[in-house]
């Protein structure tokens, strides 16, 4: 399964990261989870968006506005000759 990471990397207080959602001990071994390990993580991750959604809590980007901000950013490179 691909990594649910948006480059957002910071741990609240409990230990989740506020870009991902996922606990530290989910994030640890990633590559190394099973499937049914997955699937609760996933199931995790749904559960404390919502919450951090009722709580008003900013929710960071989603892994395709990070993709569209980097491909913007890449071509504002290439436009520019490499100066930003």
């Amino acid at each position: 399964m691909e990594s649910p990471c948006v480059a957002c990397c910071r741990l609240n207080e409990d230990k989740v990261c506020v870009g991902c959602y996922r606990h530290m001990d989910e994030i640890v071994d990633w590559r190394k989870k099973t499937p049914e390990q997955y699937q609760q993580i996933a199931l995790n991750i749904q559960q404390r968006k919502a919450v951090a959604r009722s709580l008003g809590e900013t929710v960071p980007m989603t892994e395709a506005e990070w993709k569209a901000a980097r491909a913007r950013n890449a071509e504002k490179l290439l436009s520019s000759g490499g100066a930003v």
